[in-house]
């Protein structure tokens, strides 16, 4: 990783702890299932793709809030034993640690109800508080576990200290148009490309027109998980499919928040979205492999194990130039 930033990722974001249950399918309203496997574990979004990053052998800090009881205090030791630098997690001495209460069916599918604590407290003054260490960035990433205007600060203090700035967009909520173009890269998933352009993205073709919707609003390059199939690359020179790589999978939980620290662990080396997307599509698949989602991130040598032995992981070898000009992503 780069040696002149002390940071290669800062993820400002949501802080949880995951209530995990697999069952045999998901229970329909006001109906009761036996669950077949059960953990309790950090989570949340800015949590998991934080230590994502570290396990993928980035330098990693977060920006985020916990309570102060015993549940927070876990939160601050998973960091710890991730590698995580949680100088600026704030204790919140009135607010519960964020719950996520997630439920998986056999097939992987899954389902989720959360409380959001602690989170709904992260504050503009608390992003600014670490403006040091965006100066300190190579890579800025953000998701919407947090309110929105803590998210605009950080992607202000990104882009003011020159790193790329990351947007994973979920839970999908509406987006002032402002924010677009000042976003690197944006990485939803089928329902918040949905959400946030109009388009019914179920796969390849839809998520093509989600993608030109991104890019007209003047995101310089988007990643849409194009609903089972695989991932959708785009940028304003050209595209690039990264089809599902065929894994043994037992839940998607933790999937998506690989794939984006893949991404960001790749911008921070250098690496171009074209040349970050198959580390982040083989990171993804293989956070489905295991159950959870802290202990489904997978490490570097893992990863780059997938790349080296599976065809299908570098995704096809064309990349389809939309636009004349011949740009490289």
């Amino acid at each position: 990783m780069s040696s002149d930033h002390e940071w290669d990722v800062l993820v400002v974001g949501g802080a949880n702890t995951d209530f995990l249950v697999h069952g045999p399918r998901l229970p329909r309203p006001g109906e009761t299932i036996k669950g077949t496997w059960f953990s309790q574990d950090a989570g949340g979004k800015g949590v998991n793709q934080a230590i994502a990053v570290a396990r993928l052998g980035g330098r990693v800090c977060l920006v985020a809030r916990v309570g102060a009881e015993r549940r927070g205090e876990e939160v601050l030791a998973a960091l710890a034993t991730e590698g995580v630098d949680a100088h600026f997690v704030i204790r919140d001495e009135y607010e519960q640690t964020g719950v996520a209460l997630i439920q998986v069916g056999k097939g992987g599918e899954k389902q989720m109800l959360t409380y959001p604590g602690a989170n709904a407290h992260l504050s503009v003054a608390d992003v600014r508080a670490a403006a040091d260490a965006f100066e300190r960035a190579r890579v800025v990433l953000m998701q919407l576990e947090v309110p929105l205007e803590p998210v605009l600060q950080a992607v202000e203090l990104g882009r003011r200290a020159g790193a790329i700035v990351i947007l994973d967009p979920g839970p999908a909520t509406p987006l002032p148009d402002k924010l677009y173009w000042q976003l690197d890269v944006i990485r939803p998933d089928a329902k918040e490309a949905s959400t946030l352009t109009g388009i019914e993205v179920r796969d390849r073709g839809s998520a093509v027109r989600a993608a030109e919707f991104f890019i007209t609003q003047g995101v310089k390059g988007t990643v849409i998980q194009a609903g089972d199939e695989g991932n959708l690359v785009v940028w304003p020179g050209g595209e690039l499919w990264l089809p599902k790589i065929p894994v043994e999978g037992v839940d998607a939980v933790g999937a998506g928040d690989a794939f984006t620290a893949g991404l960001a662990v790749q911008f921070a080396a250098g690496r171009t979205l074209a040349e970050a997307g198959p580390f982040a599509n083989a990171a993804a698949a293989l956070a489905t492999t295991v159950r959870g989602a802290r202990a489904s991130l997978p490490r570097r040598a893992a990863v780059e194990e997938m790349l080296a032995t599976s065809p299908q992981a570098t995704g096809d070898p064309w990349v389809r130039m939309r636009v004349e000009r011949g740009e490289a992503a």
